[in-house]
């Protein structure tokens, strides 16, 4: 039978369909329940800057979205609490001493550009939070790579680095890989600092402790299922134990990088969204395996410019979940190909 109406045809998988009984609204809920024991880390750690940045990325996000479906002349979504998860998640990528402008700039950035131009939730290409950082590393490099001085560089061994833009763990670690220095000695205390989150870095990734406890949630609520975290983690682990093995003396143990930066945030957080990141188990074993891969590989190589990888391994994997997806159908149901 022909369909009339053009507007009610559907993209959707292979068979058998069933609904969860969830909704956008409840997901979003309980993403923001997970993001509750971070934010607290934030606050302790970080104070006024961190709900102060908060704050505004929220803010901005919502009159965003909400100016944003007015112009075009959408129906209002700020409802369904997706912009609001943006708004948290991006601010947990930002560095504590961020103007607040620059902290608006992103925001806008991250629904305008990276989420309603598309169409808005469920159409985006990539993780607006994420994208949204990626642009403001490169128009404020400066600003998003500056870290207060901090004790914890002392605990290292590292106390001739400039702390003022090294003072991440993944940064001290940079710094020795490109000079080949020697790599700082990361005690037990130094370890637990970082499980813990009493570090430097963006205000919602240092505590390892408060970000699992979150996914746990996320996990029991099956909001998330275990595919890509574990295959992200779990890359990560094998790449960085393999080095530490062939050259221990120009490489970290492998808890140091699973403990370290926006590893764990992003792999439980960002990669797992559900609109850019492959809907079948296979895929999402092989879009964890690749941030990992690509993780390690920004981390690790001497010549590059970051300490840090997670942000644009995600980002590169969005851009290949559509080929994941063709190459990793279900079988149809009821077929024997």
């Amino acid at each position: 039978m022909k369909v009339e109406n053009q507007t009610e045809l559907f993209l959707v998988s292979s068979s058998p369909h069933t609904h969860i009984g969830s909704s956008v609204e409840r997901i979003m809920l309980d993403v923001l329940i997970a993001l509750a024991p971070a934010f607290a880390a934030s606050l302790y750690f970080f104070g006024v800057d961190a709900l102060r940045l908060t704050a505004t990325c929220v803010a901005t996000c919502l009159l965003a979205e909400w100016l944003c479906r007015k112009a075009m002349g959408r129906t209002n979504t700020i409802s369904d609490l997706s912009a609001i998860v943006t708004g948290v998640l991006l601010a947990f990528n930002l560095p504590p001493s961020l103007p607040t402008w620059m902290a608006a700039a992103g925001s806008l950035f991250a629904i305008t550009i990276c989420k309603q131009i598309f169409g808005g939730i469920g159409y985006n290409v990539f993780n607006p939070a994420l994208a949204a950082r990626a642009f403001m590393l490169i128009s404020f490099t400066g600003a998003m790579t500056v870290w207060s001085n901090s004790g914890w560089i002392a605990s290292v061994g590292a106390s001739t680095v400039d702390a003022t833009t090294v003072a991440t763990p993944l940064g001290v670690v940079k710094e020795a890989l490109k000079a080949g220095a020697a790599m700082p000695n990361f005690t037990g205390a130094a370890v637990m600092q970082l499980f813990t989150g009493k570090i430097n870095g963006c205000i919602g990734e240092t505590s390892a402790l408060a970000l699992l406890l979150g996914a746990a949630y996320l996990l029991w609520r099956k909001v998330i299922t275990w595919h890509i975290p574990g295959a992200y983690i779990g890359t990560v682990f094998i790449y960085a134990s393999i080095l530490h093995l062939v050259a221990p003396e120009a490489s970290v143990p492998p808890q140091i990088h699973l403990l370290s930066g926006g590893l764990i945030l992003g792999a439980c957080f960002m990669a797992t969204d559900m609109v850019t990141s492959p809907v079948t188990r296979k895929g999402m074993l092989i879009f964890g395996v690749g941030c990992g891969i690509i993780t390690m590989l920004i981390r690790t190589v001497k010549s590059g410019a970051y300490p840090e990888g997670v942000s644009f391994a995600i980002l590169l994997m969005n851009a290949i979940t559509p080929l994941i997806n063709r190459g990793c159908r279900n079988k149809v149901f009821g077929t024997k190909s």
